[in-house]
């Protein structure tokens, strides 16, 4: 069996929500992310998926100690990473990268592309001397795609698309094991995305990376995925392989997301089925009681509101699903962004 790389258990963010100015009064908190659980094997990549606010991205932040959690734990290779002093962050910001989502706000616009790219080395002086790091940069805009000629331009001199290849070349730069994406591919063109894509998988294989993969684009998500969990209001729905979470769902959420995923095919768009929710997503402030989708779920019964559901293999199902009333539904895929053929069209 492959080595987990990152061992994620319980993890926790609350953020308080605070009433008054001079004399603060907590009156809540915000679950942003509450009890995830999940792990990373070596050379794996894992896609997070879900709607905007269910906490991705507040999950990568915690992930990276950019924010730390409310409570739960983050093992890297077998070692808690909260609690390290600053020269162990240090050490370990070597082997987790970030690549974040808008490549035109992440990059600083008064610095050269050498000195963005250059500027993990000088953090880390004792990766590159300072005599080979102009050629190290040039070796990984080599390596991501650019002209290594273009090491003294800005970055309002290129496209989203290369600026995000500067972002991952900076990420590359001190060689890490884990890169986390925090939707990388969100703010680029279509025929863009493709060309991040296949350079992220042939870097992924170059460099034995390991990936945490978040995206909204479900086929973008399979494409690259090795395993996939799906999120909703700061837990984890569903989890397993790309097979399983795209061909044999069994949470509502999941096979709700799964219909509402655009058919290239103009003719079969009529035949398609779709599953369309009501309602808004609750307020993280004031989650449910039980089961967190239930309150947009066709499948809702009592015990949903007063037992929090598990996230565990289910009877008659292949991998684990945080519903009571998980059920496998057979999906047959005619094109790999996926069409539900068998799933009764509804309003919900």
């Amino acid at each position: 069996m492959t080595e987990n790389i990152l061992e994620v258990n319980d993890l926790v963010k609350y953020y308080p929500v605070t009433r008054g100015i001079v004399f603060k009064k907590t009156i809540g908190h915000v679950q942003a992310v509450d009890g995830v659980s999940f792990n990373l094997r070596k050379g794996e990549t894992l896609g997070i998926v879900g709607e905007s606010g269910c906490g991705k991205s507040t999950l990568a932040r915690v992930l990276m100690s950019l924010e730390k959690p409310t409570r739960g734990s983050v093992k890297y290779n077998g070692q808690e990473i909260y609690g390290m002093g600053a020269s162990g962050m240090r050490r370990l910001r070597r082997n987790i990268q970030l690549v974040m989502q808008d490549p035109y706000t992440s990059l600083n616009p008064r610095m050269t592309v050498g000195d963005l790219i250059g500027e993990p080395f000088e953090i880390h002086p004792d990766v590159a001397p300072k005599s080979s790091r102009r050629q190290k940069v040039q070796d990984l805009l080599e390596v991501v795609g650019l002209n290594p000629e273009h090491i003294n331009r800005y970055p309002h001199q290129f496209s989203g698309g290369q600026r995000q290849r500067i972002g991952i070349a900076r990420a590359l730069a001190l060689r890490p094991e884990i890169i986390v994406c925090d939707e990388p591919v969100s703010a680029l063109d279509v025929s863009i995305q493709a060309q991040v894509m296949n350079l992220l998988e042939k870097l992924q294989d170059e460099f034995g990376l390991s990936y945490i993969f978040i995206a909204h684009d479900l086929s973008v998500v399979r494409h690259l995925s090795d395993r996939v969990a799906v999120m909703y209001l700061g837990k984890i729905v569903e989890i397993g392989t790309e097979d399983e979470i795209y061909e044999r769902p069994t949470h509502p959420y999941t096979q709700a997301l799964l219909s509402a995923v655009p058919v290239p095919d103009p003719s079969s768009r009529e035949t398609k089925a779709i599953i369309r929710l009501t309602g808004d997503v609750p307020s993280p402030a004031n989650p449910p009681s039980g089961c967190r989708f239930r309150t947009r779920c066709w499948k809702a019964q009592e015990i949903c509101a007063t037992e929090v559901p598990e996230l565990t293999v289910r009877s008659g199902s292949d991998h684990p699903s945080a519903c009571h009333f998980a059920e496998k539904r057979e999906i047959v895929a005619t094109h790999e962004a996926g069409e539900l053929t068998d799933l009764p069209t509804r309003t919900l």
